[in-house]
Formats: structure tokens, C-alpha cells, sequence
């Protein structure tokens, strides 16, 4: 088994917590003003992992860190798996080994999120739309709707709903995700916190902040008008615009695969291994 001098993985942890922070103390910092992002707060509201779980590091399983202590782990290493992180592993191996083996599909162009204002008064964001209201539902039905994510897909207004050429449900998730999906891709890191504490933070990591460059394409797409933010628009209602959204799309999905191997090769070595060990009886030390 490979081992980590403490000095080694106090450095990795360093480091990790550094890369971390380039989103976490921003957002700290908005909340406690009392502020919001419209396109950053979504990685710590939407999905649930606090952001000083995120700024942990953890060796993740096959690895001993010599002095490492963090529940979950003995002398240094992940103390077997919980029932809970083994169903949980096995539900992801299914899906993201799924959503890997089928070709991605590249021509949504973004419009899930035109999708959860079409033909409301009330825009999920307090931001103004690029296009106004009527120019915003103008393109949503102009182009076709083919959203494959169901957790997309329940945000929808009721009456985009009906214009999606599929009605994805939560029992259809496996059948349905695709690579080229923006927020399948972002679920990779939701994949990979529900799998804490035997991920690995440099995986939380890699699939964190291909997340947050991902959400970025995703609402510079959107019919919000984020240029006070710093985000120049994606014009996915022109020729020129849903041809960038492709391109981009490509490229995460591209950069979104050796993410899935990774995943999916934590998932099976945790559907493996032992349950934890019992504690040491009276007291007595944990070594063998």
C-alpha cells in the first residue's frame, strides 16, 4: 500500500485547501455580507457539500497517511466502507458508467435555462433578461427543446414542459444522461462528495472546479444578462452563438471522461472493500 510521509500529505493538504479557496472564501465573504452570485453561490446552494468539507483533504482508500486522523479513517487509512457509501457507490458506478458508454449529444444549445422562465413573470435569478421576456420565450420557440436531465428538467416552467422532445424522470436518470449534458457533467462532483469521506480530495477537487467552469458556459447561455458580473454572453439564439455553445459543450464533455474513469474506478474498489472495523476493545491500540 503506498504511504504518505505526514509531511507529503500535510503539503497535498495545503495545497488542496489553496486551490479550494479560490471559491470557497468568496463565498464566505458574499455571505457574510449578505450578498448573492448568480453564477458562483449555485455550487454551494444547489449542491450540498459545505465549504469546509470541500477544503478538506482525505488520502481516499488504498493510501495511508502516516499521522492522518479524520473520521472515517484508522492510522491513516480509510477504515472500510459504510453500507450507506456502498449503496451509494453502486448507484453512481451504474449511472456515470452509463452516461459514459453513450454518445454525447451536443444540440440542446443551453436551452434549459431559457426553459425555467419561459412565459413567467418570475426569473429564478434577480438579474435582467438579455432579450427581455418576450424575446426570451420568442427563442425557446424557435428552436427545439431535447433536454436529457431530470434535475434540469423539474425546473422547467409548465409550459416549456410540454416542449421538450423527452420527459425525463428520476427513475429514467440512467437511460437518459448523456456526456454532452452540461449539468451531468457538473453532477460529477455531487457524484463524488456523496462518496466522502473515502473520495480522494484531489477527485473532489478535479471535478469541483471542472463544475465551476462549466457552470460559467452554462449561465453565460442563459437568457440572464450577466455582463455586470463579468460574463460576456453566449448568443445562443444566433447561428454564430449555438455553434460556440457546441464547441464548448465538446470540450467538457472531452474533459469530463478521465473524471468518470476516475469515478468509476473509486466505485468499484468501494463496492469491494471491507465494512469498518470495530473499534479497539478497552482502549487497546488500533495497530496489528
Amino acid at each position: 500500500m503506498p504511504a504518505l510521509s505526514e509531511t507529503e500529505w500535510r503539503a497535498r493538504a495545503a495545497a488542496h485547501r489553496a486551490r479550494m479557496e479560490r471559491w470557497t472564501v468568496p463565498h464566505r465573504a458574499r455571505r457574510q455580507r449578505g450578498e448573492t452570485h448568480p453564477v458562483e453561490d449555485f455550487l454551494f446552494t444547489y449542491y450540498s457539500l459545505r465549504p469546509q468539507h470541500l477544503e478538506q483533504w482525505q488520502p481516499g482508500p488504498g493510501v495511508r497517511a502516516v499521522g492522518f486522523a479524520r473520521a472515517g479513517y484508522r492510522d491513516g487509512m480509510l477504515d472500510g466502507v459504510s453500507d450507506r457509501v456502498r449503496r451509494t457507490a453502486g448507484f453512481v458506478h451504474g449511472l456515470v458508467g452509463a452516461t459514459a458508454a453513450r454518445p454525447g449529444r451536443f444540440g440542446c444549445f443551453g436551452l434549459h435555462e431559457w426553459a425555467m422562465v419561459y412565459r413567467t413573470a418570475d426569473p429564478r435569478h434577480p438579474v435582467p433578461l438579455r432579450l427581455g421576456a418576450a424575446g426570451t420565450d420568442a427563442v425557446v420557440e424557435s428552436l427545439p427543446v431535447t433536454c436529457t436531465h431530470h434535475d434540469a428538467f423539474r425546473f422547467f416552467t409548465a409550459a416549456a414542459r410540454p416542449l421538450n422532445t423527452l420527459q425525463p424522470r428520476r427513475e429514467d436518470q440512467a437511460a437518459l444522461e448523456q456526456p454532452g449534458c452540461l449539468h451531468a457533467t457538473m453532477d460529477l462532483y455531487k457524484w463524488a462528495y456523496k462518496l466522502l469521506p473515502a473520495t480522494p480530495a484531489e477527485l473532489l477537487g478535479d471535478c469541483f472546479a471542472l463544475a465551476a467552469e462549466v457552470r460559467e458556459l452554462d449561465m453565460r447561455a442563459s437568457p440572464y444578462d450577466l455582463q455586470e458580473h463579468g460574463y460576456a454572453p453566449v448568443r445562443i439564439e444566433t447561428a454564430e452563438g449555438r455553434a460556440e455553445y457546441a464547441a464548448a459543450q465538446r470540450g467538457f464533455a472531452d474533459r469530463a471522461a478521465p473524471l468518470r474513469t476516475r469515478l468509476l474506478a473509486l466505485c468499484s474498489t468501494l463496492t469491494e472493500a471491507p465494512t469498518p472495523a470495530d473499534p479497539p476493545a478497552n482502549g487497546a491500540s488500533a495497530h496489528t
